[in-house]
Formats: C-alpha cells, sequence, structure tokens
C-alpha cells in the first residue's frame, strides 16, 4: 500500500500530475481546487495517496493524490461512509467541501442542509445523504481553519446581524436566512446593511 509519492512534478493539469520518482512517472488524480496550491513543474512535491482498483480481480490501479493529510482523511470518509459513493465521486465531494472543511464538519454535526446546498453547492437529497451517512463519524476527523459562516462569527458582525434579523422579521426561518446572509457577505463585505437584504433575498 502506497501511503504517499514524494518526488519530482514531472507534468500537471487541472485533474492530474504525474510524479518521477527515480526515473518512474506515477499518475495521480488531484482536487481541482488543490491545481492552483500545487509548486511549478520540474519542483519537489509530496502527495498524499489513496489506492482504487477496477477491473476483474482489481486489474488496474488508480491513484488519488492530495496535499495534506487532511484532504486524504475527508476523501476516505466519504468515499467509505456514504452510499453509492465511489472514487470519483468523492473527489467531486471534496472538492465542493475544500471552500471550508471546518463548516462543512459544522453543517454535517449540526445536521444543516441548508448551508450544505448553499455554500457548498449540493442538492438538498445529497445534503440528507451526507448528513445521515456522516452525522456520527465526522467527529472523529480532524480539520484545520477557521470557520466562514459559523454562528458565532456571524453574531459578532453587526451588519451581518441586522440583515439575518431583517429576513426573520420578514418570516424567513433563522437557518436559510443565515446561510443567504453569510454567503452574500463572504462575495462583499463591504456591502451596506439595505444591500445585503436585498442580495440575501435571492438566496431565499
Amino acid at each position: 500500500m502506497i501511503d504517499f509519492l514524494s518526488g519530482i512534478l514531472d507534468s500537471k493539469s487541472t485533474n492530474s500530475v504525474v510524479v518521477d520518482i527515480d526515473g518512474v512517472g506515477y499518475v495521480v488524480s488531484i482536487l481541482v481546487s488543490d491545481f492552483s496550491k500545487l509548486p511549478e513543474v520540474k519542483s519537489s512535491v509530496k502527495i498524499y495517496v489513496v489506492e482504487a482498483t477496477s477491473g476483474m480481480y482489481g486489474g488496474i490501479v488508480y491513484l488519488y493524490g492530495f496535499l495534506s493529510k487532511e484532504e486524504r482523511e475527508m476523501y476516505v470518509l466519504i468515499k467509505d461512509e456514504v452510499p453509492g459513493t465511489g472514487a470519483k465521486k468523492a473527489m467531486e465531494y471534496v472538492d465542493k467541501i475544500s471552500k471550508s472543511y471546518a463548516d462543512f464538519k459544522t453543517a454535517i454535526t449540526t445536521k444543516d442542509s441548508s448551508m450544505l446546498n448553499n455554500i457548498f453547492g449540493f442538492t438538498k437529497k445529497t445534503a440528507d445523504k451526507l448528513i445521515s451517512a456522516l452525522k456520527d463519524k465526522i467527529s472523529a476527523v480532524s480539520v484545520s481553519g477557521e470557520e466562514k459562516w459559523s454562528r458565532v462569527k456571524i453574531a459578532n458582525n453587526v451588519v451581518v446581524s441586522q440583515a439575518i434579523e431583517g429576513l426573520l422579521a420578514l418570516g424567513y426561518k433563522e437557518q436559510h436566512a443565515r446561510v443567504a446572509v453569510s454567503l452574500e457577505y463572504e462575495r462583499d463585505n463591504s456591502i451596506t446593511l439595505e444591500d445585503l437584504i436585498k442580495r440575501s433575498l435571492q438566496n431565499l
């Protein structure tokens, strides 16, 4: 079993790389979100790897690579625990989750399907499936970085909290209002209260 590859980055594209290790080139599928984080070609690189096999008797071996153990841990969790999720689909999911691993973990543990839908782009059906499959297991996964859309962070921002209160006064649910306002504020943190409410309404 391969844990990681450490060698020279021979070539790279948006979803795969070739790592040269002592004259042998290993083709590794990567997250699209990791492409911009890769070093220049011919530089040293370290890729954490998960092996997957296909074909009769596991005849073909594919390598899926990540720039951090955190990404790999999230990938393995999703691939192994979410029903109907193969290696490629799990990569697509992790690409979406990479917006904020901390917020994704919070959304799962608090069963916030609205956040999974509006911020991470999962359909309601997929969001519900992720929550059902991961709610009792994701606590074991370590994530780095701060939450961008957490309740505490929002509560400490006057404009955001006032916009949420405005939407609540219009009859919207707190959970939906929080996600809609947070999303718009993240796009433009110099926005006025009036415009923030108007734009947030477009997400509801």
